[in-house]
């Protein structure tokens, strides 16, 4: 299995270099947080972040995928909580004082999600390279590409496709 966003596609010969995805559809730069979710390095959009925070007592749902993690009590609402990594190819661990809960909001739905790390703030100002095909499906699904780095390369999560994941949970775990 290819360890996402830990070796860049174009060095690694599984991508053409000249295939590529502009970062917001019209090549403007794109403000992103950087996350690391174990060893993988990923981008998400920052307009699509609510805020990040402590990692809350998160109260676990029986019958749900594992990729949900639960619900949590986030500033008087209940949040759903994902754990991203077992989709996303990285080994899950016990959230410790570098972990944090990102918050993503897309049309007035917000979901957390929990990360091992804040990394800081990049801007996407060239384009993206399409995601690695040795990539599993589920993984790919989840990202809009890969970016090639100084420090390394950084995959950009699909705020869109992670908020799509409600739509895989059984039927009567879903809210409106």
């Amino acid at each position: 299995m290819t360890d996402l966003a830990t070796t860049s596609p174009v060095e690694t010969g599984e991508l053409p270099a000249d295939v590529s995805a502009a970062v917001d559809g019209d090549g403007t730069p794109v403000e992103t947080i950087v996350v690391r979710l174990g060893r993988g390095r990923f981008a998400t959009d920052l307009a699509s972040v609510a805020e990040v925070g402590r990692v809350p007592a998160v109260t676990r749902i029986p019958g749900v995928p594992a990729w949900l993690a639960g619900v949590a009590n986030w500033r008087g609402r209940i949040l759903p909580i994902l754990d991203l990594r077992s989709l996303l190819g990285a080994v899950a661990t016990e959230p410790n004082r570098s972990s944090r809960l990102l918050v993503l909001t897309d049309r007035g739905t917000l979901v957390g999600v929990l990360v091992d790390a804040v990394e800081g703030t990049m801007t996407l100002d060239a384009d993206i390279a399409a995601v690695p095909t040795g990539v599993p499906a589920e993984a790919a699904a989840l990202l809009r590409g890969q970016l090639a780095h100084d420090d390394g390369p950084v995959a950009v999560l699909d705020v869109d496709a992670v908020m799509r994941l409600r739509d895989r949970l059984p039927r009567g775990r879903r809210s409106a």
